[in-house]
């Protein structure tokens, strides 16, 4: 049995320790967290060993440090470390250790390799991932670790050199070796470095080999320090060539000297302030401190505050007079940090000179950029403490003719405050002689030099540029062609053409996701995947590294006519499901009560007792009872078929809903429906959370509700169940703007989990804000796309926002998918809602390359339907009509025909309940948690219900409810359609 690794930051092991301690000192950064934390009840893994080889080269180093780890525990573990990167760092290379020999991971896309890592874990085979979560953090995840055994892992990360006094520096991060005895540091490259700090005293010793090597031993550093390394600076343009998949490209550091003359901030001033939930981790006396500097520069200016959250503020404007803003420090100082980071919904004002945003970059909400500034204005993004997206801020700073300004302590104060008031040189244009594809690492000069990569065309080609400094821009020249090769080019033409296209990357997804696969690097879109054997390399379609290419040749040919007759299969089954619906649609069934009810009411005593011996049934028993289930006939009685496929029967119509949790809604009726039609109403039981802070928030007027929450919010736990209650509250009493406030919280939380996001999806449909929700369900899409809920949420979403066409092939993807045998059936609530959103589409929609023997609307009197949100989780759907009779997993027809689909055992449903023709009386749903493999979102499983009436036709109404679980067993009311008796349907009978 494996027992996930909950992993302490390796921002230990990869960077984001301060820089070391010099003459003048330093803040001294904490004592590292232990690497790998585990339950209480196992030992921790130890980190048994480790070296490190660092490569300069043009102005940047490649630093690779290879690990190897102990399990001592007597069961296999999985590991999951997660860290974050300093800026402007790079992952560029991963490998694992199989049978002995360490093989390189090769790009994949980021959902694809998410997926295939999660599918060969569950075999007990070796994997390994490295991906990008959110921002600056990154994941590795390794299984397994063997009990009593060792896994050797070697990641790879490219990075500038920063100035350190007359040279250049690399700080090698420490803080993964404390407790070794010692650490091997070994360097690559012509110059012998110079040690820095505390270690200024030790010399290196080089190798007849030309390496640069240091044995460290523990009581000679500190490993929250790390190890600074000082290189000779350069005074004249240094390039590395590097050919790499056909193509030679290059990497030039041009020296363009350090003067930078102080500037004036204009008259006019924006100050874009993020007021997210995230916020409030951001250092904010290095922000105020930066600010005191930049006002005392302005004098006098007139500053106009925006606060970004879920929605931009106009927070007001502020007269700044010689330098004195406390009436803005105040306004600053008294923000309130809540929501999610939404880029987007302001103007720029063309009066304003320049606009300052202060955040992390971490923008999770919303589907509208961030805006594009006019021709004369430029942008300073300022990111200030703890670890966010320094890759997105510098982006947006670029393509607006600013700069981004990292201030991680107040060491770093004066490199800020110069940063944004002085004027370095700034490239104004460049252009290639013999070389192609050029992109700068900044167009403004940093540390005294300009970094540019591209792809040279022939051997004697040449840089032109064109400088503004000082006030004048002048032509410079260089030579490229003539350098000599390595292996840091490419890489770091990646990362800038990386770095620029995060401006937009919603926009340019494919461009990060096409640059991540043929570099070979980690981006939003791509990650590098080890596979243990050759044949899943082929399942996968996944090109491997090139030791093993040619027996990845030899089986694929053979995979790939598999795999097109499984397609076909795949097709012919859903198919032939669809036709087992049809025939289940076209009989009648018997619609009085039996003689003796096959079950007796829900509320009796010994029904209860019958059903809880049930909820306790083993699980291979429950699966028995389905299989026989799905074995019954699909018609208990024979009558005359109805009208045609396609001839609606007479909708139930909807008269009043009372949402769970949310504010009770006015009564609706369906368009054209009369006295004699059949009536349906559909009635929500309220469901109310028990706990303290829950009570004490409901008996809270409602003007001092959201203060209440404010004061709740810092003693309650992180997770989606206090957010998720509160913003039913505000919806209850009537305050929109503040619930989707809190509920956008979800989208800060627990960075890249899909789960939470598709939370904050349903929540977000079921509050009638679709235009919310489908940016968030994109993104779970992103993130999940080996999921078919993914598609499916999201073409509901899609439908429920007016974009048809879309709708429909998402839910097409569903159904000609390949999905893991945990969704079987999926594809025929997909049908059915595909086929509805057509019949009843305003315009016709075009489905030519849908196979024709799916396209066939079937319409319903009542329909539910029951999804949630954790993975490896049992819930069931249970529906008692008037009969007494209940529809559940083990009883899927019952006597008047309502159907329910198979059982889904394995996570997310959806299950669905359909009826055509329905009986007058009343029909309970219900939901059940029947169990759980897995640790659940906040403790807890969120349910989605999906009542309708009228499906498929142009009266349908639908309620959606969202609730909780969070205990095996647990039954929940969820509420009732009342369906009232139709003369004309009588007749009609």
């Amino acid at each position: 049995m494996r027992h996930p690794i909950m992993a302490a930051l390796l921002c230990a092991a990869l960077a984001h320790a301060p820089a070391p301690a010099q003459d003048g000192g330093h803040l001294t950064a904490p004592i590292a967290p232990p690497l790998i934390r585990v339950a209480p009840e196992e030992l921790p893994v130890r980190l048994e060993s480790a070296s490190v080889v660092v490569e300069p080269g043009a102005g940047v180093a490649r630093t690779t440090i290879d690990m190897v780890f102990g399990n001592p525990n007597a069961r296999v573990l999985e590991g999951n470390l997660q860290f974050p990167l300093r800026p402007g760092q790079q992952v560029v290379g991963f490998a694992l250790d199989i049978d002995g020999r360490m093989r390189d991971a090769v790009p994949v896309e980021k959902t694809r390799g998410r997926q295939v890592f999660e599918e060969i874990q569950r075999r007990g085979i070796d994997p390994g991932l490295l991906e990008q979560t959110e921002g600056d953090f990154f994941r590795l995840r390794v299984y397994p670790f063997p009990a009593g055994g060792s896994r050797r892992v070697r990641v790879t990360l490219l990075e500038p050199l920063t100035r350190d006094g007359a040279g250049r520096a690399a700080t090698v991060p420490l803080q993964f070796a404390a407790g070794l005895d010692s650490l091997h540091l070994s360097v690559l490259g012509r110059d012998r470095p110079e040690l820095v700090g505390l270690m200024r005293d030790r010399a290196m010793t080089t190798g007849r080999d030309g390496i640069h090597r240091l044995r460290l031993e523990r009581s000679a550093f500190r490993p929250q320090r790390g190890v600074t390394l000082r290189f000779p600076a350069a005074t004249a343009p240094a390039t590395r060539l590097q050919v790499h998949d056909g193509d030679t490209w290059f990497l030039a550091e041009i020296p363009v000297g350090d003067t930078a003359p102080p500037r004036t901030p204009p008259a006019r001033i924006g100050l874009l302030w993020d007021s997210s939930a995230s916020g409030l981790r951001r250092a904010h006396d290095l922000e105020f401190a930066l600010l005191d500097a930049y006002f005392e520069a302005a004098g006098d200016a007139r500053v106009e505050l925006i606060r970004l959250r879920d929605t931009a503020e106009v927070a007001g404007a502020f007269e700044i007079a010689d330098g004195d803003w406390r009436a803005l420090r105040r306004a600053l100082e008294d923000t309130v940090y809540d929501g999610a980071s939404n880029p987007g919904g302001w103007t720029p004002d063309p009066a304003i000179g320049e606009y300052l945003l202060f955040g992390d970059g971490l923008f999770n909400y919303g589907a509208q950029p961030f805006p594009t500034l006019g021709g004369a204005q430029r942008l300073f993004a300022i990111h200030a403490g703890s670890a966010g997206d320094s890759v997105r801020l510098a982006a947006l700073a670029a393509a607006n003719r600013g700069s981004s300004i990292a201030l991680e302590d107040s060491g770093g104060l004066a490199a800020a405050e110069a940063a944004l008031l002085r004027a370095p040189p700034r490239l104004v244009s460049m252009d290639g002689v013999g070389a192609v594809d050029l992109v700068a690492e900044s167009m403004v000069a940093r540390d005294g030099f300009l970094r540019i990569a591209g792809r040279l065309t022939e051997p004697a080609a040449r840089l032109r540029l064109r400088l503004s400094r000082g006030g004048r821009v002048e032509p410079v020249e260089v030579r490229i062609g003539d350098a000599p090769h390595g292996g840091l080019a490419a890489m770091q033409w990646a990362r800038f053409s990386l770095a620029a296209l995060r401006a937009d990357p919603g926009r340019n997804r494919a461009a990060i996701a096409a640059i991540g696969r043929r570099f070979g690097v980690v981006t939003p879109e791509t990650s590098l995947l080890v596979l243990e054997d050759v044949a899943d390399y082929v399942r996968y379609r996944i090109q491997p590294p090139a030791a093993l290419r040619d027996a990845f040749e030899r089986l694929q040919a053979t995979a790939s006519a598999e795999h097109r007759q499984g397609r076909q299969a795949r097709l012919d089954a859903v198919a032939a499901a669809w036709a087992e619906r049809t025939d289940w649609w076209q009989r009648a069934f018997p619609k009085e009560a039996p003689r003796e009810a096959p079950m007796r009411a829900l509320g009796d005593a010994d029904a209860e007792v019958a059903e809880g011996a049930a909820v306790a049934t083993a699980a291979i028993a429950r699966d028995e009872a389905a299989r026989e289930a799905s074995a019954r006939p699909l018609a208990q009685a024979s009558a005359p078929p109805p009208a045609p496929v396609g001839a609606a029967p007479e909708p139930a119509t909807l008269d009043r809903a009372h949402p769970t949790g949310s504010r009770p809604q006015q009564a609706v009726s369906a368009p054209g429906a009369s006295p004699a039609a059949p009536a349906a109403t559909i009635a929500l039981q309220p469901w109310r959370p028990d706990s303290p802070y829950a009570r004490r928030l409901r008996q809270a007027a409602a003007a001092d509700l959201y203060a209440m929450y404010l004061d709740e919010r810092a003693r309650q736990p992180q997770g989606t169940a206090f957010h998720l209650d509160v913003a039913d509250l505000l919806f209850e009493r009537g305050q929109p703007g503040l619930a989707l406030r809190v509920l956008s919280n979800l989208a800060e939380m627990d960075l890249d989990n899909r789960h939470v996001l598709r939370v904050l999806g349903y929540r977000l449909m079921q509050a009638d804000r679709a235009d919310l929700a489908l940016p968030v369900l994109e993104r779970v899409l992103a993130m999940g796309a080996e999921e078919p809920q993914s598609y499916r949420d999201l073409a509901l979403a899609y439908a429920a926002t007016g974009q048809r066409q879309q709708a429909v092939e998402a839910l097409y993807q569903v159904v000609e998918g390949e999905w893991d045998g945990r969704f079987q059936d999926i594809e025929q609530t997909a049908l059915a809602e595909l086929n509805a959103i057509v019949a009843t589409a305003p315009e016709p929609l075009d489905t030519d390359r849908f196979d024709p023997r799916l396209l066939r609307n079937l319409p319903l009197d009542l329909r539910v339907v029951l999804g949630w949100d954790s993975d490896n989780s049992d819930m069931d759907l249970w529906v008692t009509d008037p009969n007494g009779e209940k529809a559940y997993y083990g009883n899927r027809l019952t006597r008047q025909g309502g159907r329910m689909s198979r059982d889904f055992t394995g996570g997310y449903g959806p299950e669905e309940f359909a009826l055509r023709d329905a009986k007058p009386g009343t029909y309970r749903v219900e939901a059940n948690f029947f169990g759980d493999r897995q640790q659940l979102v906040a403790g807890a499983t969120t349910l989605q219900l999906w009542l309708s009436t009228g499906f498929g036709t142009p009266a349908q109404r639908d309620r959606k409810v969202t609730l909780r679980l969070a205990e095996r067993a647990e039954t929940v009311l969820v509420g009732e359609f009342e369906v009232a008796p139709s003369p004309a349907r009588q007749r009609h009978r």
